[in-house]
């Protein structure tokens, strides 16, 4: 029988089947977090419980700790530095690998876990937190779990679980210029709603995705929970071996080879059959900027704010006008042009070399507007040390942004730290749900290139008309 990508890898984890639809699904890896790491470890050690494989489990602090340069286990939630040390003793007492603060290896759990090659193709990897998804780039299942479900699959490297229908979402096409993955998958979530792909895991195809390198292919997997997947994946491919290749953790030498072979057979059955398929035309793609409290609340750079009136429904209507409401926006309104307050490039979604090198290429030579804020944060130390010996990290502090530690930061007010009550932010982070970035701030979603274009113009910009005519920003103050 003709077999998906998610078929071959999911049938090779299946342990056992516990009745007519649940599943125990055998776990290769678990990556924790100091947030939800700490709790769920420490439920183990007051229950009595040990952590079955300590060798397949490794951790890192990012949610909590502040990214201020110079920071210790310092961090501006209340109570917060206790998570940092519980995460600290626990990982230490049970044996997992944790990539500390000051490990050159530290960076945040999506990230570093492909950086390190403790994900590789085929795998089957958990961690307490959604955007796991991020590692389906590598052709491996990311899950995303609760605390409960994150003491289960350390006490037995297993998961109860539904296996989740099939949907393949295919881009025809190519990219135009200055069009991004994150202009693909929020062009995606905009045109089928955020509930697009509730109950399936999703498989990207089509040749704009075969053309995209890996920090691309980690951005489009990582938003697919924005859009209600179980999981995304991509089939690895050249660029994804290439990739893979000498990676700490990864296999090594004759390891490698054979490993090399087996997951050549990781893509789906050219006459697999899907429970649903959409299509996109790259060529309807623009650079993409979101307009409310959701990241279906999206258009074009050269579109309107939408009308309730004409979404069609009552509730749909409702919605879109509370958004509307608290973003402080007009129907028929553009976005470009906007005006902003402040601009924060960082997180799982855009942190990595290549989006730092994209909102560098804008801001050199340029300076962030009067009375924005800007704020770039890295991944990962490895993308911070990287972008630091390409003078990066020059380029955004001669431009006026504030250039920090690896870490969540500002994605969702970790930290802490938000941005002040009706600001409007733009943001390459992946959800601008209310109070995201802090309460009653106002964030826009777009890609790295976008919000640099954002921060020197001082209002929402198509970044591409900077790459076009050089266009400099405003004077900072």
């Amino acid at each position: 029988m003709a077999r998906t990508l998610f078929d071959k890898i999911w049938d090779r984890h299946v342990v056992r089947q516990l009745d007519d639809q649940s599943l125990l699904v055998y776990v290769d890896r678990v990556f924790l977090h100091e947030r939800t790491g700490s709790v769920a470890l420490t439920a183990l050690e007051e229950e009595g419980r040990r952590v079955r494989n300590p060798q397949h489990v490794f951790a890192t602090m990012d949610h909590i700790l502040d990214t201020f340069p110079g920071r210790g286990d310092r961090t501006l939630v209340p109570g917060g530095e206790a998570f940092v040390k519980t995460m600290r003793r626990t990982a230490n007492d049970v044996g997992i690998r944790l990539f500390d603060i000051h490990d050159g290896r530290h960076g945040i759990t999506h990230l570093i876990s492909a950086e390190q090659g403790i994900t590789v193709p085929g795998l089957v990897v958990a961690c307490p937190d959604s955007h796991t998804c991020t590692l389906g780039a590598l052709g491996a299942i990311g899950w995303g779990i609760g605390t409960s479900d994150c003491e289960h699959v350390l006490a037995t490297e297993t998961l109860r679980a539904v296996k989740p229908g099939q949907l393949r979402v295919t881009f025809d096409g190519a990219l135009g210029p200055g069009v991004t993955a994150k202009d693909m998958i929020v062009h995606l979530i905009a045109r089928y709603t955020a509930a697009g792909a509730r109950g399936f895991a999703m498989e990207y195809a089509g040749p704009a995705v075969e053309a995209l390198d890996m920090d691309a292919r980690f951005t489009l997997c990582n938003m697919a929970v924005e859009f209600s997947a179980f999981t995304g994946l991509i089939a690895p491919d050249a660029t994804t071996l290439e990739y893979v290749r000498g990676r700490p953790y990864a296999p090594q030498g004759p390891d490698f080879e054979q490993a090399e072979r087996n997951w050549s057979e990781l893509r789906s059955d050219d006459d697999a059959e899907f429970d649903l398929e959409y299509r996109i035309d790259c060529s309807d793609i623009q650079p993409t900027v979101t307009w409310g409290t959701s990241p279906e609340h999206a258009v074009g750079i050269d579109g309107r704010v939408p009308d309730p009136e004409t979404a069609g429904d009552h509730d749909a209507g409702r919605a879109m006008q509370l958004a509307l409401d608290y973003m402080g926006l007009e129907p028929g309104q553009p976005l470009k042009t906007l005006p902003i307050d402040g601009a924060f490039i960082g997180s799982c979604t855009n942190a990595r070399l290549s989006d730092l090198r994209a909102a560098a290429g804008i801001l050199r030579g340029r300076r962030v507007a009067r009375g924005v804020r800007a704020i770039c944060t890295p991944g990962s130390q490895v993308v911070k040390q990287t972008a630091e010996a390409e003078g990066i990290d020059e380029v955004f502090l001669a431009a006026g942004f504030e250039w920090r530690e690896p870490g969540c930061s500002l994605c969702f007010n970790a930290g802490g730290e938000g941005f002040a009550p009706e600001e409007r932010v733009i943001s390459s982070t992946n959800r601008n749900f209310r109070g995201r970035q802090g309460p009653r701030v106002r964030t826009h979603l777009a890609s790295p290139a976008m919000v640099a274009a954002a921060a020197v113009s001082g209002a929402i910009a198509d970044s591409r008309e900077f790459a076009e005519t050089g266009t400099n920003g405003q004077d900072a103050a």
